[in-house]
């Protein structure tokens, strides 16, 4: 199979959450040596739907994958799982969240995977690092770029901060 490109947003606001983002994406490299992976900035970014937590660290990843879509996400839920995520809480507090956002310009409804990721326009978590990794990327549904995507959300109650990392 040819290698597509998959967008993947990564999150975490339990223990050490810049460090489990990290960790998640070292992992999703050392799953298969076929995969190319580029990593965005970290941010710092506000609770949405469950108020009542701490801020999380978002990040997104660019993964050129010879993987079909559903491998993908199969891996994911691996490596969430080796790091400890518990599913209790819908969006509460999480050690690490792994999310196949795209999968090239694939639409596709299992049920148990919805692709493009159905919310992440409504999203500046997941919008503000997509852009920096792949501004023109267009949605294969909206029609519309990420770039272009991120423009028409508010930050009012969305505050994505850049967090500066020591070398």
């Amino acid at each position: 199979m040819e290698d597509v490109l998959a967008y993947i947003g990564i999150g975490s606001n339990l223990g050490d959450a810049r460090a489990n983002c990290l960790q998640a994406a070292k992992r999703l490299a050392k799953a298969d040596s076929r995969l190319k992976i580029r990593l965005s900035s970290l941010y710092l970014t506000e609770p949405q739907e469950l108020k009542a937590q701490g801020w999380y660290v978002n990040a997104a990843a660019e993964v050129k994958s010879p993987l079909s879509a559903q491998d993908i996400f199969r891996l994911l839920h691996h490596i969430e799982d080796e790091m400890g995520r518990e599913r209790e809480a819908r969006y509460g507090p999480r050690i690490i969240d792994l999310d196949l956002l795209f999968y090239d310009d694939m639409v596709l409804d299992t049920g148990e995977l919805i692709i493009p990721h159905p919310r992440l326009h409504e999203r500046r978590f997941v919008l503000v690092p997509l852009c920096e990794l792949s501004p023109d990327f267009e949605h294969p549904v909206l029609k519309k770029r990420v770039c272009d995507l991120l423009k028409e959300v508010p930050e009012n109650g969305q505050r994505v901060l850049r967090i500066e990392v020591e070398n």
